[in-house]
This record gives structure tokens, C-alpha cells and sequence, in this order.
């Protein structure tokens, strides 16, 4: 089956998750910066949150580029994706509204480390739809990024509970790393100039 709709599908709850995380952010009572600083844990998480379900969607709008058709088990892989990018809106306000503390910054890096899994399993999911020789097994190759980042979840998850600021680091650390589109995709696309 073709991939318009899981396309559209996808881009359509990631501009609600977007949405959700934007309403979030309450207006201060009072029109001085004073007040305004007092959201500043807040908007730090927004913005990272922000950049992180950016990055998901410039990473899947690459990845369905190279695809030409979707399956069944595609399209659940997809929906597990977007459930734990679903989440995020919960956790960024959780840990936001808390100033950091370290629960709600554990369960942070678990929301992203299921959605970096999930990411993972769709990948995969399309790799066995399209095989060996496909243009998408081309551009994803080792995936050094992706098992890095997975690494970086899995370290910063329980450091929360020694220093949140630590694990907030490898969490930043992370959307770094990814905010350079993944251009391995773009790679395999476009011929080399030469010249």
C-alpha cells in the first residue's frame, strides 16, 4: 500500500502534539519580566521538548522519503512511535511545572527513550518491507547516531536520580547531535556534483 496517509497521519498528530505543548504555557498574571522569569523551567522544557518532536518529524519526513510502499506492521510501528511522542507533551509539563525534580526528569528519558525505540522499530519495519537492496538499507547503515542516542537515554535515566542536571545534559546532548537533520537519506538521493 502506498504511504501518503501514514504520511499525512503522522504529520497531522505531530502538529497536534506541537499544538498541545504550546497551550501548555500559561500566560503570566502580572506584564512584568519578573513574572515572566518564573516560567523559566517551563519554557526550557518547551523549547526541548520543541526541538525533540521537530527532530522526529524532519528524521520521519527524510525516512518515508526513501520508502515507496508501507505494510501492515509498518503502520503499527508508526503508531507506537507516535504514541510515545504522543507523550511528551505530559512529561515536558510534568517536569516544567516541578522545576526539574528528579521523577519527573527520569520519566522524561523514558518517554524519549521509548520514542528512540520506537523510531528504531519503524526503521526496521520498513527495512524488511523494502530488503537488502533498497535505497532506504543504503541510507540507514549503521545507525551510529541512532545507538548513540540510545546509549545517552539509557545512562541519563537513572543519573536523574543522582543529578538531574547531568541527566538533563545527556538529554540536551542528545538534541544536539540530532539537530542536524540525518542526511544519510539525502546522501543516497542526490548525485555527486562533480566539479
Amino acid at each position: 500500500m502506498g504511504k501518503g496517509r501514514l504520511e499525512a497521519f503522522s504529520d497531522g498528530v505531530i502538529a497536534i502534539i506541537i499544538t498541545i505543548m504550546v497551550l501548555e504555557l500559561k500566560v503570566p498574571h502580572e506584564a512584568t519580566l519578573a513574572a515572566l522569569g518564573t516560567l523559566g523551567p517551563v519554557l526550557l522544557c518547551y523549547v526541548l521538548s520543541f526541538i525533540y518532536v521537530g527532530i522526529y518529524w524532519n528524521n520521519h519526513h527524510h525516512l518515508l522519503h526513501v520508502v515507496t510502499q508501507v505494510s501492515g506492521p509498518v503502520l503499527w510501528a508508526n503508531l507506537h512511535l507516535l504514541f510515545w511522542l504522543s507523550l511528551v507533551p505530559f512529561v515536558t509539563a510534568w517536569m516544567g511545572e516541578n522545576h526539574f525534580a528528579t521523577w519527573p526528569v527520569a520519566l522524561y528519558g523514558v518517554v524519549l527513550l521509548g520514542a528512540a525505540l520506537a523510531y528504531t522499530v519503524l526503521v526496521r519495519a520498513l527495512l524488511k518491507r523494502h530488503g537488502k537492496d533498497s535505497a532506504l538499507h543504503q541510507a540507514i547503515g549503521r545507525d551510529v547516531k541512532g545507538n548513540v542516542s540510545l546509549l545517552l537515554y539509557v545512562l541519563a535515566i537513572p543519573l536523574a536520580f543522582y543529578s538531574t542536571l547531568l541527566s538533563g545534559l545527556l538529554y540536551v546532548a542528545v538534541a544536539l547531535i540530532w539537530l542536524v537533520p540525518d542526511l544519510r537519506v539525502e546522501r543516497v538521493l542526490t548525485p555527486p556534483h562533480h566539479g
